[in-house]
Parts: structure tokens; sequence; C-alpha cells
């Protein structure tokens, strides 16, 4: 087994791992799910989930992994070597990384196409319903859907062939930062928009009424609560180890409640600051920002088209969401490579050869599934839908309540020593106060998120 690199910085640490939990999520379903349930008031409700439902659930992945100094192939084992079950979970959660991965190279290539698509003006002229017949053909290519696919597989999997520190940890720092930089120049740009101030307000000033009801009067509160806890959740990439994998390469000079609140920080600031990029966008050109999917691949490229200078705007904003769904691609190779070396002494090499090919296969039902297997519906679902429900409708809060059940016993490696490892080194204290609800009230709210994900998907 090859010797266990570390990062080279902590700065390497916060922005990998961050960029792990920045994907599409922050930037795609953050803000139509806002505009779902009434803009600032739907914030506030999500702030407060994600300090008390995703933050506790990343200190104990986090912990899971310093503690054990292994990825979730070992790291149960680890800790607990005598004769217990909970490193069963290791292969499902393998799983989920692979089927993460099955869809969401699909998506990044997607997202890379667009760049293309615009920088060659072919979306200039068109209506949204122009816009929309281009994305409905891009679905029917199975050929360039599957090119701009491999270019995003190959292109991560060869940074991760690099290594943790020379490939990892200096692409994704400067990803991150060209993100975050890219980022503060489109918010502006947005913000500078004739009749910008009225999306402003939707976005920052709280109505508890429309959080409360639709535009028809509907009471919607229950949906905005289980959405707001949804998003917190999920936006965070917990349950599967891709966390607990970066938490197994750091020291211990800092405690992880901190760790965890600045990964969580940087999060939120890349999905409330792509608020400020779409909701201005949207209310000064007359769009919907509730628009739900679509938003992305069919309203923005129709409200670049309407800006001075739209071509260069829109190509920047799809660098930008290329640049955050390939972080999230590459910290995922990360835990796949790192499982395959921990579980089997693979070389990095090897492993790295092995996956290359299997994600590319694997990747291929997902996108025959929109043109030669357009009519496989299993469950009810196209075959990418199925995908995603797997892994988060399942897998994450299972791997969630699995880390949070495992770090709360009074028995095995348990609360003490979660405790202790938490609390290691400088920093923000993780509190001992807070156990009742982390052991009691924590589980039954990711069992809440397990059951509802069910409801909505089969009865709502």
């Amino acid at each position: 087994m090859e010797k266990r690199e570390t990062f080279s910085s902590r700065l390497g640490f916060v922005l990998i791992s961050a960029g792990c939990a920045i994907g599409l999520g922050n930037v795609w379903r953050f803000p139509y799910i806002t505009g779902q349930y009434g803009g600032a008031a739907f914030v506030l409700l999500y702030l407060l989930f994600l300090v008390i439902l995703g933050l506790p659930v990343m200190v104990m992945e986090l912990s899971v992994g310093r503690a054990s100094q292994r990825s979730i192939a070992l790291s149960f084992q680890a800790l607990e070597p005598r004769g217990t079950k909970w490193h069963w979970y290791s292969y499902c959660g393998l799983a989920g990384n692979y089927l993460l991965m099955m869809f969401y190279t699909v998506i990044a290539g997607w997202l890379l196409y667009y760049v293309v698509k615009v920088l060659r003006g072919d979306f200039m002229g068109l209506d949204a319903e122009g816009v929309g017949a281009e994305f409905t053909e891009l679905m029917g290519q199975p050929v360039i859907m599957t090119v701009f696919m491999a270019v995003v597989v190959i292109g991560s999997m060869l940074v991760c062939l690099q290594g943790l520190r020379n490939g990892v940890e200096r692409v994704n720092k400067v990803m991150m930062l060209a993100l975050l930089a890219l980022l503060v120049v489109l918010a502006v740009n947005s913000l500078t928009l004739e009749g910008a101030g009225e999306g402003l307000r939707f976005y920052l000033q709280p109505n508890f009424h429309n959080l409360m009801y639709d535009a028809e009067g509907n009471w919607i509160l229950g949906e905005a609560v289980f959405a707001a806890m949804g998003q917190s959740f999920f936006t965070l990439s917990l349950g599967m180890g891709s966390i607990s994998i970066f938490g197994s390469y750091i020291g211990k000079e800092h405690r992880l409640a901190g760790e965890g609140l600045r990964i969580g920080v940087l999060d939120t600031c890349v999905a409330f600051t792509s608020g400020l990029i779409i909701f201005p966008a949207c209310f000064a050109f007359g769009v919907s920002p509730g628009e739900g999917p679509s938003l992305i691949f069919v309203t923005l490229p129709n409200i670049f088209n309407h800006m001075a200078f739209g071509r260069v705007w829109g190509a920047l904003f799809f660098i930008f969401l290329f640049f955050a769904a390939v972080s999230t691609v590459i910290a995922v190779f990360e835990n796949i490579l790192a499982f395959c070396m921990d579980k089997w002494g693979w070389s990095r090499r090897k492993a790295a050869g092995v996956n290359l090919v299997g994600i590319l296969v694997l990747s291929m039902p997902c996108i025959l599934g929109y043109s030669v297997w357009a009519d496989v519906h299993p469950l009810g679902m196209d075959i990418s839908s199925l995908e995603d429900f797997i892994v988060s409708n399942n897998l994450l809060p299972l791997g969630s309540l699995l880390y949070v059940l495992f770090c709360t016993r009074r028995s095995g490696w348990g609360w003490d020593n979660f405790l202790a490892e938490a609390n290691t080194g400088d920093g923000i204290r993780f509190p001992k106060w807070v156990r009742p609800y982390i052991t009691w009230v924590l589980p039954l709210i990711i069992l809440f998120i397990l059951v509802m994900g069910y409801w909505n998907t089969f009865f709502a």
C-alpha cells in the first residue's frame, strides 16, 4: 500500500472539501427552490437547518476520517476492528459514489458543451423555446454527449492520477479560486442590470407570507420546511465518505467544528451569491425565478441573449458552472481511488486506470436514457432520475444516519471518542451539551427526510 499523502496546507483542505460540497445543488437547485418558496424567508429557514442538521453530520464524518486515517473502505474497521458490522456500509458508500458519477459526469459534459455553444453564438437570436429546442436536440445526440462526458472523466482522472498534493489539491485550488472570482464578477454584472432591484428585494427582504402560501393562496409551509431541510442536508455531500476521505488527509492541529463551519460557510456563500446572479437577472428580464430544472439550460441562456455582451457573460457563467461541477467530480474520484487503494492495496495508477474505464462505461446508461433507451422508465423514472433517486433519497440519508449512530453510541468507538477527536487541536469546540439532540432528535430528522423523499417521489 502506498504511503498516505496529506494536504500541503489548511487552505487546500478547506477549498477541496468545499469543492466537493459545492456543485450544481448550490448554483442550480438552491436558486430555483428559493424562488419557488418565497425568497429571503426561505433562505433564513435554510440557514437554520444548515446549522442544526448539516454541520453536526459533517463534523462526525470528518472525525471518523481523521481518527481512522482511512477512506470509507476501512474507516469503520480501523476504529472498531473486533467483530462489528459497521463496515458493511462501505460498499454502499462506494456504490453511491459510482452512481453519482454515472449522471454527474454527463451533466458536467453538458456544461462544457454549453460553454462551446455560447462562445460560438449558437443561442443568439433564439427565444426560450428555441433554446429549449437546442437542449432537446442535444439530448438526442449520444455521440456528442459521450465525447464531452469522456473529456470530463479523462481530464478529472488525470488530475487524480497526479496524487493528492500535485493533482487534486493543486488543480482544485486554482479552480475554486477562479470559481469564486467568476462568482463575484457575474454577481456585480447582474446587480447593475436595469430592474435588478426588484429581484434583489425578493431575494434579501424576508416575506413570510410567500413562505407559507403560494401565488394561488395554497398552504405550502410544510413543503418549504422539507425543501429547506433537504437542501441544507444534500448541499454538503454527506453520507458517502466524500467528506470523510478529506478528514483522513489532515492533521490534528485544528478542531473539526471550526473546519466544518469553514466548509459550510464557503459552500453557503457560493449558493447565496449564485442567487445574486440569477434573481436580479430574472427580474430584470421578466422571467420567473422558480422555473425549476430548466432554469440553467433553457431560461438563463435566453436571458444572456438580451444582455449587452451576453455571449461573454453567458460563457463566463457556464465556465463557472463547469468549475463547480468538476470540483465535485475530482473530489468524488479521489474518494473512489482512495477506496481501491485502502481496500485492495492498489497503486494510484492502477486505481485510476481501472476506474477510468469503469466510469466511462457506467455513464453510458444515463446518456442512452435520453435517446436509445428513452422509453426505459424503471419505477416510473428515466435512468438519470433513478440514479439520482438512489443516491439522494437513499444512500445520502442512510449513510448520514450511520455516521450519527456510530458517533453517538455509549459502546464501541462512540460518543467519548468522537468528542475527543472532534475537539483535538485549536479552534471552535464541538459542544458536549448537544448530545441529547444529536443522539435522539437528529436521527429522527434524517429518517423524516428519507421517508418524505419516498412520499414526494411516489405518492405526492
